[in-house]
């Protein structure tokens, strides 16, 4: 043996004699094993409700560290998130969560819609990446600051409308970018929600009910101070303008989705409206404009795009109503989903698409061609983990950093999330304006605003109505703004 290869010899002998490892950790420590610094650490604020499923998706199954959960009752629902993760410190504020914990890297946000942007906010200006479910805001202001925000702190950002990640909305981008549809100039968007009560009186405060377990200033966030209302909190906030979003806010981002992001789609050019009424007496409709309405009626105009050659006008319907059945599509076949309950219409000189809601229920794509050409995808999806990986894939966008491959890649991210929203929020703008009434000569109470809505996307108001513009932000309670 040469004095050089004796060397060598000795020197990787004292290495492994040393106990120093040359064998990678992934390997010792069995196959999937990711090691403790490979790890994202997750918090969640809002641990019940969506908020189980998207912390314990975020989490990859244990692959990721859940360190922090937040919630304001952790006496419901919240409890299974406790169990799931039972090393995580509990919190219910998130701002302290947020200011004790320094080791969280990013946090799912499964809050009422009223605190979405709030926390994002807060959180983002602390480096954190953030996913936040739909709408990620409650108003359109609100989206425009996350979506610059999260560019300028260079944070990875994915909005929970996990139907943006199903592989089959290929199916619909194939049919419209190979012109099998051709110009499509009309788009057809309906629910049936409001499943919640809407419409109607607020609940008067009682302080009584309460339960002890709820923090209600917390719960409250940035909306106005007020006694404890039963029955908002945990589900039936949605159909009041100081929490929710309506009907619209709560599935627009899953059906609207579909059009906007296959056709390219922006800011709109305009928008109007027309809302379903209840009367408890003769001739005079009860008016609750602190409320969302049972029901309501919205056209939407676009301009053309890179996508879709020609303007589009889309229709949103909620509270069971839906559009005419086409002629091109069999009288006994369902249009959008089953039953007909939700959908998409999407139509074009050459024929119409048809989708479901594109949650996690099967998108049933559909193309009928005024030629009698037909195509379907599949009735049922497989899905290979939960909602299409969609928080997987921003778990591992955050861990590959700010414009990496997997962040662009993201199918919500806030430069598509944001725009889209504020699109969802311009339909809530629309009713919202609608119902604003003022006293004429006469002394009498009138609506003033019933009108065709001129939108000014990059400036971000209406012009033609000053007095709607109040409904492009919200008022903020001290220590909550945005």
């Amino acid at each position: 043996m040469s004095k050089k290869s004796r060397r060598n010899f000795i020197k990787k002998s004292s290495v492994i004699g040393a106990g120093i490892f040359i064998v990678p950790r992934n390997v010792l420590g069995g196959q999937g094993y990711t090691s403790p610094s490979d790890q994202l650490n997750l918090a969640a604020i809002g641990s019940g409700g969506k908020g189980t499923s998207d912390i314990m998706n975020a989490s990859v199954n244990g692959r990721e560290r859940v360190v922090a959960l937040c919630d304001v009752d952790f006496s419901g629902s919240a409890k299974r998130s406790i169990e799931n993760f039972p090393k995580a410190k509990l919190f219910s504020d998130y701002r302290k969560m947020l200011e004790e914990v320094k080791e969280i890297d990013a946090v799912t946000i499964s809050t009422p819609d009223h605190v979405h942007a709030p926390a994002a906010v807060f959180a983002m200006n602390r480096k954190k990446h953030v996913y936040v479910q739909k709408p990620i805001t409650h108003n359109i202001r609100e989206a425009r600051v996350l979506t610059e925000l999260a560019r300028k702190q260079k944070v990875v950002t994915q909005m929970g409308n996990q139907g943006g990640s199903n592989p089959l909305l290929n199916m619909v981008q194939k049919w419209v970018d190979s012109g099998k549809v051709g110009k499509i100039s009309e788009v057809k968007v309906w629910t049936n929600r409001p499943v919640w009560p809407q419409g109607i009186k607020m609940p008067d405060p009682d302080v009584s009910l309460k339960p002890k377990s709820l923090n209600w200033d917390l719960w409250l966030g940035p909306a106005s101070e007020k006694p404890y209302i039963p029955n908002l909190h945990p589900f039936n906030w949605r159909g009041w303008w100081d929490y929710g979003t309506g009907a619209l806010g709560d599935v627009g981002c899953h059906l609207i989705d579909i059009p906007f992001r296959t056709l390219g789609l922006k800011y709109p050019k305009d928008a109007e409206c027309s809302v379903g009424s209840v009367y408890t007496r003769m001739w005079s409709a009860d008016y609750h404009p602190e409320g969302c309405p049972p029901s309501s009626l919205i056209t939407i105009n676009f301009d053309a795009t890179k996508k879709n050659n020609t303007p589009m006008t889309m229709t949103w319907m909620d509270g069971g109503i839906r559009p005419p059945h086409p002629d091109i599509i069999p009288p006994n076949a369902d249009i959008g989903g089953p039953g007909s309950l939700n959908g998409v219409l999407m139509i074009g000189d050459k024929g119409i698409i048809s989708t479901n809601i594109n949650d996690s229920s099967p998108l049933t794509p559909k193309l009928y061609l005024y030629n009698g050409e037909t195509e379907f995808g599949p009735e049922t999806e497989k899905m290979d983990e939960p909602e299409y990986g969609h928080q997987r894939k921003w778990v591992d966008a955050c861990k590959a950093g700010f414009n990496s491959k997997e962040h662009k890649e993201l199918t919500s991210s806030f430069d598509y999330a944001g725009p889209m929203t504020e699109t969802v929020l311009m339909g809530n703008l629309a009713i919202r304006s609608y119902m604003l009434r003022k006293e004429n000569s006469k002394g009498n109470l009138e609506f003033f605003a019933r009108k065709k809505l001129i939108w000014d996307g990059e400036g971000m108001k209406i012009t033609n109505l000053d007095e709607a513009n109040q409904f492009v932000s919200r008022n903020y309670r001290e220590g909550w703004t945005v």
